[in-house]
């Protein structure tokens, strides 16, 4: 989909890359926090059990993340994004303080074991998938070397705690499971929110392209309102002028002249101050046939053949003349979308065929591809849901494609818009590829927008 709105969108996406979503004043929270958290329950095991272990070593380890904590808060602001690379090693440090505590209190048999999942969690929330995995192994890594090896978990001096093998196992096998299960999780929640709020950027800079165009009208149309009364007062001078002129003299050309032009710029104004509802009267009706020519013209001449075809329903007494419906960018744009696509997944022949009845109108599109896979149709027609295959896909710098699914989620929203309704099915078998449905009640294709009167109208008043 070609929108004005994608390089300002894949520039963000490339200003981002290199940053994680991870800010630096949440990431202290955290980890403050944990430190509060790792010091109370060492406390009370040393202090409030009795139980002997390495003290002194886990103290060292907390301080070592309290220090990095004022460190970080030093050398940057609280607000600062963190760079991926710098997540990645503050995580990572995390992981690796938290597997040295575990290490001293008894590994897989400390019951706090399970907080080894907290950092890759954070990650599948705030990072790149690839520093999740790499968290993610590195997390399981830990987990199994403390399933191995450890000191043994705090106890009485008079007895000894020791678990089973098996036992061991069991707890390695849910925390690994855990951590599979919320890094999964949480990552496609953060995608999809990451992805609606793309979304709702590009709508924003396409509403405020809108207002934009709409603020240059209100310009054209008070400019055209300013002129109107000078150009009013040149048109009665020139009229008066050629009153007094004798005819076939030059000053009688030159006036003549004048109020042609006159007429001219009363003609320019009444354009300029034309309503978005007042169409161009040459193209404003189009046939469905018109219609169906006009969206496939730009994607003939390929290898793909795209054939045409309208027709009415036979049937009835009552004549079915062709539908003729007023030319909206919005169908224009919406149905060129959905050929776009079919030419896109044809192998060699793409049909375009209109029926109409007295009470609707059925525009469908069939390609011969490949058809739209189960999973993916269903969730057609939401944002950045796309099936556009490779050829036709451009790729950034990252090797990503470039394409944002958007296409037929504006397409379908224009036609819809406009009083449609679009259906998306693979065609039945033997026969291959994909099928895109658009239905308009006739009433509603047909429809005139009455259009109030324009400031154009009101300017030809007072000049005439």
């Amino acid at each position: 989909m070609n929108l004005r709105v994608m390089p300002a969108l894949q520039a963000e996406r490339a200003r981002e890359a290199g940053e994680s979503r991870l800010r630096l004043q949440t990431a202290m929270r955290l980890r403050w926090f944990g430190i509060v958290g790792q010091l109370a329950t060492v406390c009370y095991v040393y202090f409030g059990l009795g139980f002997k272990f390495n003290f002194g070593i886990c103290l060292a380890l907390i301080a070592a993340t309290a220090w990095l904590n004022v460190i970080l808060r030093l050398r940057y602001p609280a607000r600062t994004r963190l760079s991926t690379q710098l997540a990645t090693s503050l995580l990572t440090f995390d992981i690796l303080q938290l597997a040295a505590l575990l290490y001293l209190t008894g590994g897989v048999e400390n019951p706090f074991v399970f907080l080894i999942v907290a950092p890759v969690t954070v990650s599948a929330a705030t990072l790149p998938l690839f520093n999740t995995l790499a968290l993610g192994a590195l997390a399981a890594a830990t987990a199994v070397i403390l399933s191995i090896t450890y000191y043994p978990l705090p106890w009485y001096s008079t007895s000894t705690f020791e678990l089973p093998a098996i036992y061991n196992i069991g707890v390695l096998t849910s925390v690994l499971a855990g951590m599979l299960f919320l890094a999964l999780y949480v990552w496609r929640l953060a995608k999809e929110a990451r992805q609606m709020a793309e979304a709702l950027a590009a709508t924003e800079m396409v509403l405020a392209r809108e207002q934009q165009l709409h603020a240059l009208d209100g310009l054209a149309a008070a400019a055209a309102h300013e002129l109107g009364t000078p150009l009013s007062t040149i048109t009665v001078v020139a009229k008066e002028l050629a009153r007094e002129a004798a005819p076939g003299s030059s000053m009688a050309e030159d006036v003549a002249l004048l109020q042609s032009q006159a007429q001219r710029c009363r003609e320019i104004l009444r354009k300029l101050t034309r309503g978005p509802t007042e169409p161009d009267p040459l193209h404003a009706r189009i046939s469905v046939r018109e219609l169906l020519e006009e969206t496939a013209a730009p994607y003939r001449g390929f290898s793909v053949k795209i054939d045409i075809s309208a027709a009415a329903i036979e049937g009835g007494d009552q004549p079915n003349p062709e539908p003729v419906g007023e030319r909206r960018p919005g169908v224009v744009y919406g149905l060129a979308n959905l050929v776009e696509n079919a030419v896109d997944f044809a192998q060699a022949r793409v049909e375009i065929t209109a029926t109409w009845s007295a009470r609707e109108i059925v525009v469908s599109i069939r390609d011969d591809g490949p058809g739209v896979p189960p999973l993916v149709l269903d969730a057609l027609g939401e944002p950045y849901i796309t099936t556009r295959p490779s050829r036709h896909m451009e790729r950034g710098a990252d090797g990503e494609p470039s394409g944002m699914g958007l296409g037929f989620f504006i397409a379908k929203t224009l036609l819809e818009r406009s009083g449609a309704v679009v259906e998306l099915e693979n065609r039945k078998p033997p026969e291959h590829g994909a099928v895109a449905k658009v239905t308009w009640p006739r009433d509603v294709f047909e429809q005139r927008r009455i259009a109030p009167m324009t400031l154009g109208e009101d300017s030809e008043h007072s000049i005439s």
